[in-house]
């Protein structure tokens, strides 16, 4: 067999080890892996790579992709999908591993059932905004990456009676807010699924203040919105799949408590830090786990399936579920968080 596999959307820690354990697999049993670069742009464009033992050697520890990636939807062109199908046989293609989140597994899913074509999804997001699956791999290592920063901001806190508002990723859903945040202590929490009340913040601050507390730490994720529906954003220019790049929610936050509460206060975005760099050992676990998955899946031929972690097995998931709608923050877990609000 001749597998494809490519990388899409925002990079990643965790790819690599998908990449590894697809490759591995595919060779020990007598079957080739070409990486198609930067996405479905580089099987519109068919631009490929062997992978082979010594192409894969060293990645396991490694941020970001050796593939490269990028935001490209075919189904922007008229032409995009009958060319991915055109250019998916003349490489020879027996399947395709696509490694992505929603849009993505999106396109894939659409390819699988209108072209046909021979597809299985790996879920990835820092995110971990996917349905059908408890973690998608990059969360975990975004999320310790998040609580470090936590804990280095709580001593400058601290040491000079500041409020600190940190800024974070998440777009539609505050995963990694609730559980950075609730790992690092901050003492209020702001997600997009939660428009925000900003006189029950200033009223949570007051109540720490009152008992001693001269500082506090908010974080707060970048797609958290105030009552009257207030997106902040740095590019109203959409990518390809519609989307807005978001941004700003902090700082305005910030303006908006240092005049009502008179505090010093500072404001930390956090941004791309959460993307890069070496993928945690859970990171690295899962997605060797789900490259075995991947693999598994093709030699069943079973397409248009995704690999999924459900408790501590790695399952097999329609793509049609994973993205039908996105997996937004358990309200159980947050109101954990609440319980150490002020």
């Amino acid at each position: 067999m001749k597998i494809g596999i490519l990388t899409g959307g925002g990079d990643c820690p965790g790819l690599n080890p998908v990449i590894r354990a697809v490759v591995r697999q595919a060779i020990n049993n007598g079957d080739n892996v070409v990486g198609i670069r930067y996405g479905w742009k580089g099987l519109l464009n068919k631009e490929v790579e062997e992978l082979t033992l010594q192409k894969i050697s060293g990645i396991l520890p490694r941020g970001g992709t050796i593939l490269g990636t990028s935001r490209t939807n075919p189904y922007k062109d008229e032409n995009g999908p009958s060319n991915i199908e055109k250019n998916f046989k003349e490489l020879g293609l027996d399947a395709l591993v696509a490694i992505g989140g929603e849009d993505t597994l999106g396109v894939a899913n659409k390819l699988y059932k209108e072209r046909k074509l021979n597809v299985v999804g790996v879920p990835k997001t820092i995110d971990n905004d996917l349905s059908a699956t408890d973690f998608t791999f990059g969360f975990d290592t975004a999320v310790n990456i998040v609580t470090e920063c936590l804990d280095r901001l709580h001593t400058t806190a601290e040491s000079h009676n500041r409020i600190m508002v940190v800024e974070v990723m998440g777009r539609h859903a505050g995963w990694i807010a609730t559980y950075g945040g609730m790992a690092g202590g901050a003492d209020y929490i702001l997600v997009p699924e939660i428009p925000i009340d900003i006189e029950e913040v200033i009223e949570s601050i007051r109540k720490r203040h009152k008992r001693g507390k001269n500082f506090s730490i908010i974080v707060v994720a970048e797609g958290a919105t105030f009552k009257d529906d207030t997106y902040y954003v740095q590019e109203k220019e959409l990518d390809e799949f519609g989307h807005i790049k978001l941004g700003g929610i902090g700082n305005a936050l910030g303006e908006i408590l240092k005049n009502k509460l008179k505090y010093d206060v500072r404001v930390t975005v956090l941004g791309h830090i959460q993307r890069g760099g070496s993928p945690t050992a859970f990171d690295r676990v899962l997605g060797t786990r789900f490259g075995v998955k991947a693999y598994d899946l093709i030699k069943k031929s079973k397409f248009g399936c995704m690999c999924a972690l459900s408790g501590n097995k790695i399952i097999e998931v329609p793509l049609d579920e994973a993205v039908k709608e996105l997996k937004t923050v358990d309200m159980e877990i947050y109101n954990i968080s609440k319980l150490f609000f002020g």
